[in-house]
């Protein structure tokens, strides 16, 4: 019989053979569908955080277009190829737990502005924080333009903004 301070020739030859895991392979209880405990990490990259803010803002009433003028002409360019950026005219910085993000809309013509802003900073903090999981700390909205429903039937180049 062998002392604690012993090993079998058995336990010996296994972990010599066996290289070190990361990962306890040994089951001590039952496997649950529950694993809300599991260890590592999350990195959530800014184009996820972006596309999701640029999303949310595009679902407000009123809000015709993101991006300044020219952004919004190579959208123009992307969407007639199917290639949308949904990130257009959104820009966002995120930490570990917090994310700010900057956007620039076009408002249709008559929408109160303000109204349409302030929907779209609402929008853009409960997606960020309910998709996400991140505290939203600022949603900066900056309105470049509004949007004339005469305006479709005019080239980009001859639009006054």
């Amino acid at each position: 019989m062998a002392t604690d301070d012993q090993k079998t020739p058995a336990s010996s030859a296994k972990s010599a053979s066996a290289p070190a895991s990361r990962v306890d392979r040994t089951f001590s209880t039952p496997l649950t569908s529950d694993v809300a405990a599991a260890a590592g990490t999350t990195v959530i990259s800014d184009a996820v955080v972006a596309k999701v803010a640029g999303i949310a803002a595009r679902e407000v009433p009123g809000v015709y277009a993101l991006g300044g003028g020219g952004a919004r002409a190579l959208g123009a360019l992307r969407d007639a190829v199917n290639a949308t950026d949904l990130t257009q005219g959104v820009k966002v910085e995120v930490g570990e737990t917090q994310a700010a993000a900057d956007l620039t809309i076009v408002v249709e013509y008559p929408t109160p502005v303000h109204q349409v802003a302030a929907q779209v900073r609402s929008a853009v903090a409960a997606a960020i924080t309910r998709l996400v999981g991140l505290e939203v700390v600022e949603v900066n909205v900056e309105v470049n333009d509004v949007h004339l429903p005469g305006d479709d039937n005019q080239p980009e180049e001859s639009r006054v903004s």
